[in-house]
């Protein structure tokens, strides 16, 4: 039985939720809320399986949550669901430990399929929304102040460090890039040399302590 707990301040949104996944026999709704501060509260309180996360919520916001919960160490597993209209709040979400995401005229069965996974601890990428968080990752103020190195990064070792920093495994910066998990491997161990560290933990370290994240 996978345990959910339900953020949604839309009440007709959430009971709609509510109903849908509650045909699942594998599916139980632990819990649910209505705005940033209940879903804190919830998840500490029901430590569930998965969380289904809007990003709009009055008190605190999507982003806000996953980002107190991180802080306390209290995170879980977490599929944002959301209408998608703010690249860069959605790409902070996911630095901040979200491990999917869906727009919200998903189908029931996608939905469902999705929670398993998360739950189970993969991470769910839908396709038309990781194209836009890379762009906003693009995006993002970043100074990679290529001066400072003996050799520059890379735009691709730039974007796998930021990824690193995200806290992202191999196997999911291959499936966001699309790219073969040898091939991230291989910039993996560019970036580290070129950052003159061991490992990615001191390159993320690394990176952060000159100002490049």
């Amino acid at each position: 039985m996978i345990r959910v707990c339900l953020v949604e301040d839309q009440t007709i949104v959430r009971q709609g939720l509510r109903s849908l996944l509650a045909l699942n026999p594998d599916i139980e709704i632990v819990a649910e809320a209505s705005d940033g501060e209940e879903a804190v509260e919830a998840i500490e309180r029901e430590k569930p399986d998965a969380v289904l996360l809007d990003l709009r919520m009055p008190k605190l916001d999507g982003l806000g949550v996953l980002q107190r919960l991180r802080e306390r160490g209290t995170s879980r597993p977490t599929l944002i669901l959301t209408t998608f209209d703010d690249d860069t709040m959605l790409f902070e979400a996911v630095r901040a430990g979200a491990k999917g995401w869906l727009l919200k005229d998903v189908s029931l069965e996608r939905l469902t399929d999705a929670l398993r996974v998360v739950a189970s601890g993969g991470t769910c990428i839908e396709p038309v929304i990781t194209e836009r968080i890379m762009r906003a990752l693009e995006r993002s103020n970043v100074a990679f102040e290529s001066a400072q190195l003996p050799e520059a990064l890379t735009d691709r070792e730039k974007t796998i460090l930021r990824l690193l920093a995200g806290g992202y495994s191999n196997r999911e910066i291959s499936q966001l890039l699309d790219i073969a998990d040898g091939t991230v491997k291989n910039h993996i161990s560019s970036v580290l040399s070129k950052l003159g560290v061991r490992d990615r933990t001191r390159a993320v370290l690394k990176a952060i302590d000159n100002g490049y994240i």
